[in-house]
């Protein structure tokens, strides 16, 4: 019995390579000979040829004002942004900082500037109670920021389970390639330090993109035209096919 299932499962493999190394000249002729070459489908890709430019970064971006502060429409607000999320980075990577210290810190100060307030205003009214200004936070603004992180993470788990259930191999396969890229990264630092990244990646490479859009675009052609010339070196040795029948041979 164990020499029958091996001898089955050796010649289902063999089956698979020889249906695969067949169908490569078909691939071929598909991919390479239909008369668009892959610089012209990564031109339809990436908003080239006649449709270029027809759709903006803004465009991509979702437009609205979160398309606005990371294509620095306006600057002030961008650069805060960044500033804050720089400054938070640096408390809590590079001085060692927790959470829990800074919010002790700041309310300890709150405490203390309002003590010396009301201390100092008591005095020049001779005694009598002061007024403090009250610190409140209005209730819809948490109830804004719940619904906008809450759509955020809709919309992100409806595009993982539609990727899941649409039956695109490719796209399936750069997902979740995308996601082992981000653990490898994460095993050699924090996640506050991975986010930082990306949070400086998407106020930094959008504009640049914007901005030198037809080098860029020129840059990616040339790469995939190259791409395109060695599978055809390759092909035309026979090295592809070669190589799935050595692998057979083997088995």
């Amino acid at each position: 019995m164990p020499e029958h299932s091996e001898n089955a499962a050796a010649d289902l493999m063999g089956n698979i390579m020889e249906t695969i190394a067949e169908n490569l000249p078909k691939q071929k002729s598909v991919r390479f000979d239909d008369g668009s070459s892959i610089s012209e489908q990564a031109k339809k890709l990436f908003g080239g040829g006649e449709n270029r430019n027809k759709k903006s970064v803004h465009h991509v971006l979702g437009g609205g004002k979160s398309a606005d502060v990371l294509l620095w429409r306006n600057k002030k607000i961008s650069s805060s942004v960044l500033g804050v999320a720089t400054l938070v980075w640096v408390f809590f990577e590079w001085l060692d900082y927790h959470f829990l210290t800074i919010v002790c810190f700041v309310l300890a100060l709150g405490m203390a500037v309002q003590f010396a307030y009301s201390t100092f205003v008591a005095m020049l009214n001779s005694g009598s109670p002061s007024s403090v200004p009250r610190v409140q936070l209005p209730e819809e603004l948490f109830a804004n920021v719940g619904a906008a992180v809450g759509a955020q993470v809709n919309r992100a788990l409806g595009f993982l389970q539609d990727v899941s259930c649409g039956r695109d191999l490719k796209q399936f396969v750069i997902v979740i390639a995308g996601f082992f890229a981000a653990a490898i990264v994460g095993s050699f630092c924090n996640f506050l330090t991975v986010i930082y990244v990306g949070f400086v990646c998407a106020h930094t490479l959008p504009v640049l993109y914007e901005r030198y859009q037809d080098q860029v675009d020129d840059f990616l052609y040339n790469m995939l035209g190259v791409a395109q010339s060695q599978y055809r070196r390759l092909d035309t040795k026979g090295i592809l096919k070669g190589g799935v029948s050595k692998f057979r041979k083997s088995d």
